[in-house]
């Protein structure tokens, strides 16, 4: 007797939880805000690549500058520092292309 009701049991708590189951994935929450945030960034992906690529090469002609300075002045260790302004300028320079292709926003 106690059996049977804990089968009874066990299978109403089944159906109930396969039903709220079932019920929810239908409508996955948050897709609607998901596809705005998608088109949003969309939109402004191309300026804010060109504001990137505008900053990178300020901060590339401050840092030619400085590497320039450093020559005149006569210091022995400017190829680290050429190195590193050249890597920071590279970076900026693919990062545009990384984030475009993670994101699925044509850069044109």
């Amino acid at each position: 007797m106690k059996s049977s009701k804990w089968i009874i049991s066990t299978l109403i708590f089944g159906l109930g939880l396969f039903l709220t189951l079932s019920g929810y994935a239908q409508t996955p929450p948050g897709i609607a805000e998901i596809n705005q945030g998608k088109a949003h960034m969309a939109q402004n992906f191309q300026a804010l690549s060109a504001l990137v690529l505008v900053v990178g090469a300020v901060f590339g002609l401050i840092g030619g500058l400085r590497v320039y300075n450093n020559w005149q002045m006569g210091k022995e260790r400017i190829d680290i520092e050429v190195t590193g302004w050249l890597a920071s300028c590279i970076f900026l320079s693919i990062i545009g292309l990384f984030l475009s292709g993670l994101f699925n926003v044509p850069l044109i």
